[in-house]
């Protein structure tokens, strides 16, 4: 069976920054292998369009822009924000929150989540970086199919793949 529109797809990869012989950023291996159902909207655009029609066994290596990834770096996502933003329902800010270096989910005011990393601390205010950690940097990717197989209904109506009767991922 190809990779199609509502396939269930298993695939393992290396992902590296620029070419082959770039920055390991990832490496999927069969014991965490990537299951997603395909045209789902869960995966880069140009990623799907890179394997759609492949099947079990075949292999894969494209590269992506940056641009086809996840954008160029935005220097608008670099936000301050004050500290007060952080304080619990007692009025007391979580340290163990703001940890440098580290990603705090954030929620603008229409309700959307964004990832937000925290790039430094002071007195007033916390500095933070929206933008994705890939950005502006182009991707090389390189894998295998492992599994295609049509998506079952409830795949489909939830947009993800359910593995070994899963029921962990709050869907059910």
């Amino acid at each position: 069976m190809e990779i199609k529109k509502d396939c269930a797809v298993s695939l393992i990869y290396e992902l590296r920054i620029n070419d082959e012989n770039g920055e390991l950023v990832e490496k999927i291996d069969e014991q965490n292998a990537l299951d997603f159902v395909f045209g789902s909207g869960s995966l880069l655009k140009d990623f799907e369009s890179n394997i759609k029609g492949l099947k079990k066994g075949g292999n894969f290596q494209f590269s992506l822009t940056s641009i086809q990834a996840y954008g160029e770096y935005n220097d608008e996502a670099l936000v301050e924000i004050p500290k007060d933003v952080f304080k619990d329902e007692k009025g007391k800010i979580n340290d163990k929150m703001l940890v440098l270096g580290s990603f705090v989910p954030m929620q603008d005011g229409q309700g959307n989540m964004f990832n937000g990393k925290i790039i430094e601390i002071n007195d007033n205010a916390v500095h933070m970086d929206f933008n994705h950690p890939l950005a502006g940097q182009n991707l090389f990717f390189k894998g295998e199919i492992i599994e295609v197989r049509e998506a079952t209904q409830e795949e489909l109506s939830h947009g993800h793949i359910h593995k070994d009767g899963c029921s962990s991922c709050g869907c059910h």
